[in-house]
């Protein structure tokens, strides 16, 4: 008695002290410290008490087997595991229902599915508990689709599925992304009348979250009697991860409202939040309410720290925090890498990887990924050919469709199209939307409407609900002066109901997020706004600035295509921050759109005759106007 009360204590080490002073330990003291260990996760010792109770002679009995299994299942010891079986027939267990579950667990722990079947079969009667335990097995080693085959025979043979049992073949459909098996377990749990507890309720909030269905997520949290931090976590992640960044701000505020704490999850989700809307003020804020020395110490808090910060333009902070981390794994540096890649700093970045291989780290595919943005960021075609070949020829790495992808981006943007056109259609895979893009971005700059056409062929096909793609070709047609072929895009369009994606731009004053849309005047302070932007106009047109008509899509007059690009949201937005903050305040935009050349070029210089200091970031890259200049040099 006093070794398990010491174990459900904790206290490991006494309970230890006590067994070595017992001059003749028996089988059942042998037992409780096995037992004891297991529950405590310390399996390793475990094992070695089993080994140390063998060597003495006691034969493990059916008090004994189920603790040993799980710690061969839970260290993956698959050859002890099958000394143990061959034990347990020998010893006459095998029909023992607990020791054949435990059994049954390491089999399928480890992915040996065809014994784990086997023993299934020999179960006699066979419950819930041990389907589950092929479930969990499946779920284990990524065969999510069996995991549900497996959930659908425990149906057929009249069993009623428990809440552990419904989260786990939940989860198979969350990380497959199988909506529809997702969408058939909660309907029969409905048909069912198996009530719904706050674990199986956010079990469901996430297989829909997963699945981008948030408006059935957010029913069924609605609807929930009681939430814990979890479910509010899986809903503000949700929101985050689907882009969807106020309602994941608005929902975090309901939770601090209901006096509950965030956890490491719902902080990596508010902070993903603010970073998409490059709210900084919020994200230092959000970031305060747990101490800093937990994210300096949690490598996934400091991973979402570092990206919030980049993304808000605010890299200095973000290297802050990547120095000062105790325990930088690859997915911390991968993630300060793509935040200098984001932000320009290329040169950075290649000091980065250095220190990475003078480590001993192992670089993967997302360093990779960070290394070629950054060069096709900066147009360093040399140094992304280098890179990207190193990955086969010094690191073992097979280029994935987003290398690829980065390649096509860096020729493309660097001139070199016809050398892109050839890589996609050398790629050992089919190019995807991304590809085909980046070789239509570059094409773009350097007005190549022949190729353009060729890669909007292969857009159409694969994405023919998407809308930029017609539009970069209009827009290269309207540089061009084709009106007519713009025309005729525009009217495809039309005809196949397909509508321009508005262009967004979202700026955070005192903390508190707006939005902007286009010749937007919905805005409490719109007539000041358009006041400021009269005033900007004059003081442009005094610098010498004249609108790049160019850049409207449409065959109208100069004039009325100066009123559309003055009205653009990033400019809505910069003039809101003239009148909103203070002169040494930084304006601080995201834009869910590629900034057009003309708002580029009127930017640069509002940040001079202003003197102000101006950081956008779109679609593609981040922008820091000073002085007159751009960060990215013009490329982009």
């Amino acid at each position: 008695m006093i070794m398990k009360s010491c174990f459900s204590l904790g206290q490991i080490d006494y309970t230890r002290l006590i067994f070595n002073q017992t001059q003749e330990p028996n089988l059942y003291l042998y037992n409780t410290m096995i037992r004891g260990l297991v529950s405590n996760d310390c399996f390793d010792e475990s094992i070695e008490f089993y080994n140390l109770m063998r060597i003495k002679g006691f034969l493990p009995n059916n008090f004994t087997f189920p603790f040993a299994f799980k710690a061969c299942a839970m260290l993956l010891d698959f050859r002890l595991g099958v000394k143990m079986h061959t034990l347990v027939v020998k010893a006459g267990f095998d029909y023992d229902v607990f020791v054949k579950t435990a059994l049954l667990s390491l089999y399928a722990k480890c992915g040996c599915f065809r014994n784990a079947h086997k023993v299934l079969d020999e179960i006699p009667e066979k419950n819930v508990v041990c389907w589950t335990v092929i479930i969990s097995g499946y779920i284990g080693v990524g065969q999510y689709k069996e995991a549900i085959g497996v959930f659908r025979s425990l149906l057929e043979m009249g069993l009623r599925p428990d809440s552990f049992t419904l989260i786990r073949v939940l989860s198979a459909c969350s990380q497959s992304a199988d909506l529809n098996s997702g969408e058939w377990i909660h309907k029969y749990m409905v048909e069912s009348g198996i009530g719904v507890n706050v674990f199986v309720g956010t079990a469901l909030v996430d297989m829909y979250t997963k699945n981008a269905n948030m408006d059935r997520a957010r029913s069924i949290f609605d609807k929930m009697l009681e939430k814990d931090i979890v479910s509010w976590s899986a809903m503000i992640q949700g929101y985050a991860s689907n882009g969807l960044p106020n309602e994941a701000l608005e929902l975090f505020h309901q939770m601090l409202g209901n006096n509950l704490i965030p956890d490491c999850y719902a902080m990596v989700g508010i902070l993903s939040a603010c970073g998409q809307l490059g709210a900084l003020e919020l994200g230092h804020w959000a970031s305060s309410l747990i101490e800093k020395n937990e994210f300096l110490a949690n490598p996934v808090l400091g991973t979402s720290l570092i990206d919030m910060y980049a993304k808000c333009g605010q890299m200095t902070s973000a290297w802050e925090v990547f120095k000062e981390m105790k325990d930088k794994d690859l997915v911390v540096w991968n993630a300060v890498m793509s935040g200098l890649a984001m932000n320009g700093h290329v040169k950075a970045i290649f000091g980065l990887f250095g220190q990475v291989e003078k480590f001993g780290i192992q670089p993967n595919g997302n360093t990779f990924m960070g290394l070629l943005c950054g060069c096709a960021h900066a147009g360093l075609v040399k140094d992304g050919r280098k890179y990207f070949n190193s990955m086969k020829e010094s690191y073992y790495l097979t280029p994935t469709i987003e290398h690829y992808g980065c390649m096509a981006d860096l020729l493309g943007r660097a001139g070199l199209l016809e050398e892109a056109y050839e890589l996609i259609n050398t790629m050992p895979m089919e190019a995807n939307a991304i590809v085909w893009g980046a070789l239509l971005s570059g094409c773009r700059v350097h007005r190549n409407t022949q190729m353009a056409e060729l890669a909007l062929e292969q857009l159409i096909e694969l994405e023919p609900w998407n809308s930029s793609n017609y539009v970069l070709l209009s827009n290269i047609y309207s540089a061009t002066h084709r009106w007519d072929d713009a025309e005729k895009v525009r009217s495809s369009m039309i005809e196949r109901g397909i509508k321009k994606a508005p262009g967004y731009s979202w700026i955070e004053v005192d903390g508190v997020v707006h939005e902007f849309l286009v010749g937007d005047k919905s805005h409490p302070l719109s007539d000041k706004i358009y006041a400021k932007l009269g005033e900007l106009s004059e003081k442009l047109r005094a610098e010498g600035y004249v609108p790049t008509t160019e850049f409207v899509l449409f065959d109208i007059e100069d004039e009325e295509k100066e009123h559309f690009l003055g009205c653009h949201s990033e400019k809505l937005a910069i003039a809101f921050a003239l009148i909103s903050t203070a002169p040494n305040h930084v304006i601080r935009v995201v834009k869910n759109l590629r900034v057009c050349g003309d708002c580029h070029e009127a930017i640069k210089l509002i940040s001079k005759i202003m003197g102000r200091e101006i950081i956008v970031r779109d679609n593609n890259r981040f922008h820091y106007f000073i002085e007159g200049f751009c960060s990215c040099k013009d490329y982009w």
